[in-house]
């Protein structure tokens, strides 16, 4: 038997923070109590004195590039990445090459992620415009739902039929996680400023070719069809103000029929830092102002918001390189992701209790997650040991991502992951990643 004991942690677990001990038996959480004793000879100790013990972050949007795209990233490669930054699980999106738009292609990115997988996987169900009945095929118990692109982005498939969406939206039961932006004021914004600069659009026009209106155009549209047609919507990475507005916290998360996510980089970033970063922060949707950045801070501490993921998209340095039209968008963020949010904590931005809500048990109650994303008797244990008080430097010898850069490169840190569990197997450990492939497919209580 596999035995771990988790002694004198600060256990970070719905609203509360207590001093306590974990106990691990093969792949669960089997007690937890202000003190266990065992002699050391029946378990493996940790002492994690001075250290949060949270659960494992559910990273609800990721392109991990596998297969099609392997020169960029791949799930080994990403997945690793995701373990050493305290990501237990993630959801992958479809527009892999070729698109996961076919049950057969998507299963088989489920038999990669079998062989290769650090983390805890789960693989979403593409949209096309023609692709409804191969969607409605979709199993809700191992499939975490369907993405649809309602504005063009990498690989593209953006579905841009009213009647397609209209069926979509009216036809499956399943969560719809969409990314919105409004393609036709993209096309006419990119076009007034083509007719300005030529082939030398600057970067620091991205926040307004792919605009807060182009954003909430798409976001208010999206919104409307689940209201109208009762479908579970849940949209992905916002990033301005103005969408804001579109969501709730006057009821219960699990009662929501529309959820929202924000991303890490809309956190951080804000458009003055094209200046230095360049196209190394170009995503979709663009990171937008400072006025933007304030209000999706304040719309996720006050439960507008009701995740924190990455779309962790990363690209090689080469593609980033190049002019601004061509250089692709999306960038690498899984490793540093909860970091940052520690970060933003001792900036007095957000409460770590916060933090493992919007990154733990929020995902694992919107996609209704099996025994994930809680440190609860009986759960799968993800775990993340996090020393608050640990500074370290993002260098490009502990970037673990295959593209090899950060846009957080020569940022130091205050806190740093220690450990990570994954289905009870100690995967991260002394700033090393052990050679254990422990993730497992994600299940669904649905």
């Amino acid at each position: 038997m596999n035995r771990i004991l988790i002694k004198n942690a600060k256990i970070v677990n719905e609203g509360t923070i207590f001093e306590g001990d974990v106990l691990i038996e093969n792949d669960l959480i089997v007690e937890i109590a202000d003190s266990i004793s065992l002699k050391t000879s029946d378990c493996i100790v940790v002492d994690a004195e001075g250290s949060y013990l949270m659960p494992g972050a559910i990273d609800d949007q990721v392109h991990f590039r596998e297969p099609g795209l392997t020169h960029k990233g791949d799930i080994e490669s990403e997945s690793r990445a995701a373990v050493a930054g305290g990501i237990t699980s993630f959801i992958e999106q479809p527009n892999t090459v070729p698109n996961a738009v076919t049950q057969e292609i998507l299963e088989d990115k489920y038999q990669i992620a079998a062989q290769k997988s650090f983390a805890n996987y789960s693989f979403m169900m593409g949209a096309t415009n023609d692709n409804l009945e191969e969607v409605l095929k979709t199993n809700p118990k191992n499939v975490a739902g369907i993405k649809i692109f309602l504005g063009s982005s990498t690989g593209n498939m953006l579905v841009d039929r009213e009647e397609t969406l209209e069926k979509i939206f009216s036809s499956t039961p399943m969560l719809i996680a969409v990314h919105c932006e409004d393609e036709t004021t993209i096309q006419n914004n990119l076009a007034a400023f083509k007719e300005q600069y030529g082939d030398d659009v600057p970067v620091t026009a991205h926040h307004l070719i792919r605009s807060a209106e182009a954003c909430y155009i798409s976001s208010s549209k999206a919104v409307a069809l689940a209201k109208r047609t009762g479908a579970r919507l849940h949209i992905f990475h916002l990033s301005t103000a103005k969408e804001m507005e579109l969501f709730t916290n006057k009821i219960p998360l699990e009662d929501k029929k529309i959820t929202a996510e924000v991303c890490v980089h809309h956190l951080w970033f804000t458009d003055e830092d094209y200046k230095t970063k360049g196209n190394f922060i170009k995503w979709n949707p663009a990171v937008k102002t400072a006025e933007d950045r304030a209000e999706l801070w304040k719309a996720l501490n006050d439960g507008r918001i009701d995740v924190i993921a990455t779309d962790h998209a990363p690209h090689t340095k080469e593609e980033k390189l190049q002019s601004y039209l061509n250089a692709p968008s999306g960038g690498p963020l899984v490793q540093h992701a909860v970091v940052a949010m520690f970060e933003a904590h001792h900036q007095g931005k957000i409460s770590v209790e916060k933090i493992v809500e919007k990154m733990c048990h929020n995902p694992a109650k919107i996609f209704k997650i099996e025994k994930r994303g809680f440190i609860r008797e009986g759960y799968h244990a993800d775990l993340v040991i996090i020393n608050p008080s640990l500074p370290w430097s993002v260098k490009p010898d502990n970037i673990l991502y295959k593209c090899g850069w950060s846009p957080f490169e020569n940022y130091t840190f205050k806190s740093r992951i220690t450990h990570t569990f994954v289905n009870g197997e100690l995967v991260y450990n002394n700033f090393k990643v052990k050679d254990t492939r422990a993730g497992k497919r994600l299940l669904f209580d649905r």
